[in-house]
């Protein structure tokens, strides 16, 4: 008898399912528990309360990343919420025997840039944090959400949780991508043509020439943006790709254990036949190096076009609201709009790759004076490869300073914070009222146009700047 054709989620997600609760939520088991000092205290305080102990702690991994100073962290920590908040993380860990890179560790880094560069992170796994950007580890064929910190509590005792089973949708990329054309700008381009809210209640599959040529690090990117239109979460089927990129990493598995692992992983593929509840297919053509004008990362658009104008009706009113707080109007270009600071790094464009775009730009060029620019890798692996590859000899002589690994400015959670009323070209994933500061406005882009904007002061297309 022929099997129904299934999806790779399905896959994933049926064989974590505990016990099917009638009309409710599934019990679900969890793979990797990741924790950072923000969300996990308060799950600590409720185990404490209730004499419960870490069911498995094995399985959860604790970094230090939102509240972290990027410069000096041989220094204490000065503000004293931080401080205790990073302490707090370093005390649990201890006392529960969960494995810890704090402040100073060489693994330390951005929870979602060092699970999948030490192996933690593997296809077929499920994995949850604190932090709604966990969608990032769906690039390897994983289900991988953000949790409450009820929830984190609850992974810490039980390790599972009760989660509905959400809607499938597949977004289709197919051709080739054009010049100066990065994952980032590909998930841009889905979110400004989905909405910020097109795709809430689903779990996305992506699919198609562009996701199966890019790297790992172009498909986090892409995942870790899943949320950003409203989705539980995003995952890419496994391939060759995916396995050589883990193979060798520290807690991936070694000989028959890989082997073993291998067969299992390359079965992590949507059937043919495979049912979604939506699906969307866009060309690879239609994309160009991607900017936001707005207050959510739907409101984006190519670099060469105009800000659209307001539709008639109910969002009007907000329309109009984000562009004022953005200070830009209606019909608008955006090139040549002046820019006060640029920040690369972060969970969405941490990671090496990220680096060597931004360099390829500013390469014999200079910062503009006026810039601020912010340098910060996603981990002091990531940092490491940066000095290894002599990328950090460019960014030094262009004017540039590389900061230590953090959060850094994609969030108002530590030092590195966007003035009221500048203008931001970020790397990261937000680019809503006061994320990156009080009053701080966002614009969300790629390594490149963060990299031409940097050395041009103003918004730039960077193809205009790259070699052919």
């Amino acid at each position: 008898m022929s099997q129904i054709p299934t999806t790779v989620f399905d896959k994933v997600w049926d064989s974590h399912v505990v016990r099917k609760i009638e009309d409710g939520p599934d019990v679900f088991f969890i793979d990797r528990h990741f924790i950072h000092e923000v969300t996990s205290p308060v799950a600590f305080l409720g185990l404490e309360s209730r004499g419960l102990k870490v069911m498995f702690p094995e399985k959860t991994f604790a970094t230090a990343d939102h509240n972290t100073p990027t410069i000096n962290q041989h220094l204490p920590v000065q503000d004293p919420l931080s401080a205790n908040q990073l302490k707090a993380l370093e005390t649990n860990s201890s006392k529960y025997g969960i494995s810890h890179w704090g402040l100073g560790n060489p693994k330390n880094g951005i929870v979602h840039v060092v699970g999948p560069e030490n192996g933690i992170t593997l296809p077929g796994m499920t994995i949850v944090c604190g932090d709604s950007h966990t969608s990032t580890h769906g690039a390897f064929g994983a289900i991988a959400f953000g949790i409450g910190t009820s929830e984190v509590e609850m992974v810490l005792s039980s390790q599972c949780i009760m989660q509905p089973k959400p809607k499938k949708m597949r977004i289709n990329v197919n051709g080739k991508l054009g010049k100066g054309v990065t994952p980032k700008d590909v998930v841009l381009y889905i979110i400004a043509k989905l909405t910020a809210a097109g795709a809430t209640g689903y779990f996305v599959e992506y699919a198609g020439d562009v996701f199966e040529q890019m790297s790992m690090e172009g498909r986090m990117t892409v995942c870790n943006m899943s949320i950003e239109m409203g989705a539980r979460g995003g995952i890419i089927a496994p391939d060759e790709t995916t396995f050589a990129y883990i193979k060798g990493r520290e807690k991936a598995p070694k000989g028959e254990a890989w082997d073993k692992a291998l067969a299992y992983w390359k079965t992590l593929k949507t059937d043919a036949g495979a049912t979604f509840d939506q699906e969307h297919t866009f060309d690879a053509a239609d994309i160009e190096p991607m900017i936001t004008y707005g207050t959510n990362p739907g409101m984006g658009l190519g670099i060469t076009q105009h800000i659209p104008s307001a539709a008639s009706g109910s969002g009007k009113a907000s329309y109009e609201k984000s562009l004022n707080y953005m200070g830009f109007h209606e019909e608008e270009s955006m090139l040549g709009k002046k820019v006060d600071y640029v920040f690369i790094g972060s969970c969405t464009n941490g990671r090496i790759e990220d680096f060597r775009a931004f360099a390829s730009i500013v390469k014999g060029r200079k910062k503009a004076d006026h810039v601020t620019a912010w340098i910060v890798p996603g981990s002091h692996i990531v940092e490491q490869q940066i000095k290894e590859e002599g990328i950090l000899d460019i960014l030094t002589d262009a004017g540039f300073q590389l900061r230590q690994p953090g959060c850094s400015a994609c969030l108002a959670m530590n030092d590195d914070k966007i003035p009221a009323g500048k203008y931001a070209v970020s790397t990261s994933n937000r680019n809503f009222e006061g994320r990156q500061g009080p009053g701080a406005r966002t614009l969300l882009a790629s390594p490149l146009v963060a990299a031409a904007a940097a050395v041009t002061g103003v918004v730039t297309d960077p193809r205009v700047l790259m070699a052919d």
